[in-house]
C-alpha cells in the first residue's frame, strides 16, 4: 500500500498518509544537535555489540525514573531498531518446531521473526470481548506441548489495546510455571492517552523489548533495546556481535539526548497532539458506521471494522479508497487471520487538517 501510494503520489495525486506506523513531528531538536556534535567529534567508529555504556546506563536511569524499577545496565543491549531487539529476543528463546504464543490481529513481522528460525507463531484469535490482548485464560487454554513462551505487546499494534498489570502479572505466572518465556513489546511505551496506564514487565521478569523509534521520535535512526536476564547476558552478546555486528554510533550518541527534560518536554508535548488526534479518528470513523467498541489507549492506530453495509473486504476498499480517493490505509489482514477481511488499520501520526480531509474523503468511499 505504502509503494503504491508513493507511485501515486509521485504522479501528482494528493495521497493522504494513514498506513504508515510513523510519527509526522520531527525527531526533537536537542537529539538533532547531539547527532550534530557526535559527527563533528568523530564518533563514527564500531561500538561493542551491546552498544555503549553511557546509553546503557542512560536506559536504565529511565526504568528508575519512571517505573521505578532498578534495572542493571549490563543486561539491556542497544540494538539496530525494536525489530533488532525482537530479532534476538527470538533467536535466544525459539528452539526449531517450537511455537510462541501470540495475538492474531499482531504485528505481521513478529510471525515471521518466528518462521525464521525454524518456529512457529502460535496465534490466538482475540477480539472485543477480550479487550484484543491475551488473557490469562486463554494462555492457559492454548499452551501446547511445543509452546516456548508467550509474547504480549502493550500498546498494541494495530489496536492500541493495553494489557492491564494484574492480568499481565497473572500471565507471568502461569508462563514461569510452564517453565517458558515472556516476551513483552513495549515499543509503544509513552504514547498512552487519558487514564491508561503501563507498568513495565520488566516488574514481572520479562524479556523486554523497546525502541527510540515512536515517543522518542527516531524511526529512521534505527535504535531500539533489549532487556534480558542476567543469565543470558553472555548468549546474547554473541548473537549480537554475529547479526549486527553493533548499533549505529551515531544514533546512540543522538539518543543520549533523548533522556534530557527539553527532549521529553517535545515529546509528551506531541503525546497530547496524538490524543487529540485519536479522539477526531475515533469519533469521525464511528459516525460513518465504522465498528470500534473499544477507543484505542495507546499507540497512534485505530483498528476498524469496516460498516455492515460495505461488501467490498479490506484489501479491496482499501484499494479503492487509495485509487479513487487517495486515502492510504492499511487492510487487516496484514496483521493476521482473525475477522481480518473486515478490518483496517488507520494511522492517526498525521496532521488533523489531513485527518479532517482523509474522514472527508473515506465517507466517499463508503457510498
Amino acid at each position: 500500500m505504502l509503494a503504491r501510494a508513493n507511485e501515486l503520489q509521485k504522479s501528482g495525486m494528493d495521497v493522504i498518509h494513514l498506513e504508515v506506523g510513523e510519527p509526522d513531528f520531527p525527531t526533537p531538536v536537542p537529539i538533532v544537535e547531539a547527532a550534530h556534535v557526535a559527527l563533528r567529534l568523530g564518533f563514527t567508529k564500531y561500538t561493542p555489540a551491546h552498544g555503549i555504556e553511557p546509553l546503557r546506563l542512560a536506559i536504565a536511569q529511565h526504568y528508575c525514573d519512571r517505573y521505578e524499577i532498578e534495572v542493571d545496565h549490563r543486561r539491556i543491549f542497544v540494538t539496530a531498531g525494536g525489530s533488532g531487539a525482537l530479532l534476538l529476543a527470538t533467536a535466544l528463546t525459539l528452539n526449531p518446531g517450537q511455537a510462541m504464543m501470540m495475538t492474531d490481529p499482531g504485528y505481521p513481522c513478529n510471525r515471521h521473526f518466528m518462521t525464521s528460525f525454524n518456529g512457529e507463531a502460535q496465534l490466538v484469535p482475540v477480539g472485543p470481548a477480550d479487550h484484543y490482548q491475551l488473557s490469562p485464560e486463554l494462555v492457559q487454554q492454548h499452551w501446547r506441548e511445543n509452546t516456548a513462551g508467550v509474547l504480549l505487546a502493550s500498546p498494541a499494534n494495530p489496536t492500541g489495546a493495553i494489557i492491564e498489570p494484574e492480568a499481565l502479572a497473572e500471565i507471568a505466572t502461569i508462563v514461569r510455571q510452564q517453565d517458558g518465556f515472556l516476551l513483552v513489546d513495549e515499543i509503544y511505551h509513552g504514547l498512552q492517552y487519558g487514564d491508561a496506564s503501563v507498568t513495565s514487565a520488566l516488574e514481572f521478569d520479562a524479556i523486554v523489548v523497546n525502541s527510540f523509534s515512536k515517543y522518542f521520535g527516531m524511526t529512521g535512526w534505527r535504535l531500539g533495546w533489549l532487556v534480558v536476564p542476567e543469565g543470558a547476558i553472555e548468549s546474547v552478546e554473541k548473537l549480537a556481535q554475529n547479526l549486527f555486528i553493533c548499533p549505529t554510533s551515531i544514533s546512540q550518541q543522538a539518543a543520549l539526548a533523548a533522556f534530557e527534560p527539553e527532549s521529553r518536554e517535545i515529546m509528551e508535548h506531541q503525546r497530547r497532539a496524538f490524543e487529540a488526534r485519536r479522539n477526531l479518528m475515533v469519533e469521525g470513523l464511528r459516525q460513518l458506521g465504522f465498528g470500534i467498541p473499544e477507543t484505542p489507549r495507546g499507540a497512534f492506530y485505530v483498528y476498524a471494522k469496516l460498516p455492515d453495509a460495505m461488501s467490498l473486504d479490506s484489501e479491496a476498499f482499501c484499494m479503492r479508497m487509495l485509487e479513487d480517493f487517495g486515502v492510504a490505509a492499511t487492510p487487516g489482514t496484514d496483521f493476521g487471520f482473525f475477522e481480518a477481511d473486515r478490518h483496517v488499520r488507520f494511522s492517526y501520526a498525521n496532521n488533523v487538517q489531513a485527518l479532517e480531509k482523509a474522514l472527508v474523503r473515506i465517507e466517499l468511499a463508503l457510498l
